[in-house]
């Protein structure tokens, strides 16, 4: 098999490893956990925390990449909408160009009505937006990626937590993938167990049940990744039965390629011809569209496959005409295996308790 990519020590496929290790990544991890602690204790005493008068929902998580918050914000934002709210998404936009991101073209597609706001000041895109006559008639806000953004208020702090890298297990950055500690989850209201399809059943309550013990006051969910279809580069739908036997190359620039991997595998049936795997949010340059293509030339795949965030960037580099095979990605959505009615409830009361309050001030 030709490929590029990183293993553990099982043989898994993992992203790059931890920027510093041993001794020095020790005391690296110290010294960033004791400014996560100044900075936190800094927004419990509400210093320098913008609050706006509508209700903000915040999906985010304590490692870094790769959970599902995308879908997930999806999700929160059908919620709302069915409830009749109207939300407005608001991300930073890792590596945006021009205003706009990967993560924002696939909300653009997947929520046409919802409006996002991108960029690295949140709370300052979201000031302006309310300005205009678009942002007058949002009513609340969906943070993606909003956890450790506390400049902005919540009233809601949903956590997602990968089932297949336990936190407990982890340290923290620069040493492991940890953003803050794990007892910082006492914040949250809710923490949401996620691809589960890559982990037992066992294997998930077990950490469900290490997570309870730091702390009663949040509820729990579990899902699951799930592909309901493949899509080619003009959108038409393909069942992925049809990936099974196929030779495929697997390209992905995302923060946890080992469940995307797994499910490819799984789904096709067998390992990928080729892959290649890159760092979080490559841009795609021209130099590793010259690798794809070398890597496509040696072993002539019948099918390209990438993720829909992937996509976003790859289909303005080359027109879907010049690749050398099909170009398939995912339809992914998330599938609950326990607690989605008790999220959803929460999502909505928190909403719709923060519109009312913000009525009745109004009114006044």
């Amino acid at each position: 098999m030709i490929g590029e990519r990183l293993q553990d020590d099982a043989g898994a496929m993992v992203g790059p490893p931890p920027l510093l290790s041993g001794f020095f990544g020790s005391v690296a991890a110290k010294t960033y956990g004791a400014v996560i602690a100044a900075r936190n204790r800094r927004f419990d005493a509400g210093v320098g925390v913008v609050t706006f008068d509508r209700p903000v929902i915040s999906v985010g998580n304590l490692s870094v990449g790769g959970t599902g918050k995308t879908p997930m914000v999806k999700r929160v934002c059908h919620w709302l909408t069915q409830a009749g709210l109207r939300p407005v998404i608001a991300l930073r936009g890792y590596r945006a160009s021009l205003g706009r991101s990967d993560e924002a073209e696939l909300y653009a597609a997947a929520l046409p009505g919802v409006p996002v706001v991108v960029g690295s000041d949140r709370a300052a895109g979201l000031s302006e937006f309310f300005g205009t006559s678009a942002g007058e008639g949002a009513d609340c806000v969906v943070l993606d990626d909003g956890f450790q953004h506390r400049r902005i208020a919540r009233c809601c702090d949903i956590v997602l937590v990968d089932s297949t890298r336990p936190p407990f297990t982890d340290r923290l950055l620069p040493a492991g993938w940890l953003r803050e500690p794990v007892a910082s989850l006492a914040r949250a209201d809710a923490v949401v167990l996620t691809h589960g399809e890559a982990r037992s059943r066992a294997g998930v309550v077990a950490l469900e049940a290490r997570l309870w013990d730091v702390s009663r006051r949040f509820i729990t969910a579990a899902t699951r990744h799930h592909w309901n279809a493949l899509r080619s580069p003009d959108g038409e739908s393909v069942g992925v039965d049809r990936l099974r036997g196929a030779r495929y190359m697997l390209v992905c620039a995302i923060g946890n390629p080992s469940a995307f991997r797994a499910e490819a595998v799984r789904v096709a049936l067998g390992e990928p011809t080729a892959e290649l795997i890159l760092r979080d949010h490559d841009p795609y340059g021209p130099s590793t569209i010259r690798r794809m293509m070398a890597m496509m030339a040696a072993v002539k795949p019948d099918v390209l496959l990438v993720t829909e965030k992937d996509w976003t960037k790859l289909a303005t580099a080359m027109p879907a005409n010049e690749w050398p095979c099909p170009v398939w990605r995912p339809h992914l959505e998330i599938v609950f295996d326990r607690g989605e009615a008790a999220l959803r409830a929460l999502v909505i009361a928190k909403a719709m308790e923060a519109k009312d309050r913000r009525q009745l001030i109004r009114g006044r």
